[in-house]
């Protein structure tokens, strides 16, 4: 147990989902690192590169030396080329070498959790090596490695935990950018009112409203004239909220109510995630 509460639903759930990753690639035959998965130009193999270099990072291990290719179409921006970094330095690694380093990262990982006497203000270094606080950053790996975990179960055809911990945190990181999707990227009128309503392993309904100076808030209350109702399950808001589909590839799964121009703008920007 870490000392303060407030970080064990973070260290449970990215437990919980490592494990899973773990349990989905160790007995893969070599073949099937190669894998596309839902993530632009990575494999299976670059997804579990990914997930161990950034928990590596976490331990303080320093970042490879490394320069990644010009020619990768996936790599478009500065975020994404220091993503590129641990994925592109374990392209060419065999499968014992990843699931030996898989294995040893996950030990050295829970072992820090488990030894974890930090407040959970603690400034420690971010994805980007910005600083952030030793809760934000757990919440963001607990994040990261369900979100993850449900590209290789795509990629693998291995469906499930869907409503595992990590879901959860998934939820509530995909809704706090819906305000600024609805409000600012599409431009929602002032003082209306967007309705999701979400079904399946998670069911959960969300209101951004939209003030008369054009900031979105969020809060669990109905709207009784919602300018657009957006009507999804669970996996496909998933999805759709971390990049993973295009809306117009989804479109049997969304039913739509109301406005069809503006639930067109919220769910062609409906990404949260870099």
């Amino acid at each position: 147990m870490t000392v303060h509460p407030s970080l064990q639903p973070y260290a449970d759930a990215w437990t919980h989902s490592i494990e899973a990753i773990s349990e989905l690639v160790l007995p893969l035959p070599e073949g099937e690192w190669n894998r596309a998965t839902p993530c632009p130009g990575w494999s299976v193999r670059d997804v579990v590169s990914h997930i161990i270099g950034i928990e590596c990072e976490q331990l303080g291990d320093p970042r490879p030396i490394h320069t990644v290719a010009r020619d990768l179409r996936h790599v478009v921006d500065e975020f994404t080329r220091y993503m590129e970094v641990q994925v592109d330095v374990r392209r060419h690694h065999t499968a014992p070498e990843m699931t030996s380093e898989l294995e040893y990262t996950v030990i050295r990982r829970m072992r820090q959790l488990r030894n974890e006497k930090r407040d959970p203000a603690t400034m420690v270094r971010g994805p980007l090596g910005e600083q952030v606080t030793l809760e934000e950053a757990l919440r963001m790996r607990a994040f990261d490695v369900w979100v993850h975990e449900q590209d290789l179960r795509q990629a693998l055809g291995r469906p499930g935990n869907w409503d595992a911990p990590g879901a959860f945190v998934a939820r509530d990181m995909l809704l706090a950018g819906l305000p600024k999707v609805v409000a600012k990227k599409a431009g929602a009128p002032a003082n209306s009112a967007v309705v999701l309503d979400v079904h399946g392993p998670l069911e959960f309904m969300r209101t951004v409203r939209v003030d008369a100076q054009g900031r979105g808030t969020l809060d669990k209350a109905p709207s009784l004239g919602p300018a657009v109702t957006l009507t999804m399950d669970w996996e496909t808001y998933v999805r759709l909220a971390a990049g993973r589909v295009r809306a117009r590839t989804v479109a049997d799964r969304v039913k739509v109510e109301g406005d069809a121009e503006l639930a067109d703008a919220i769910l062609t920007r409906f990404s949260v995630t870099p």
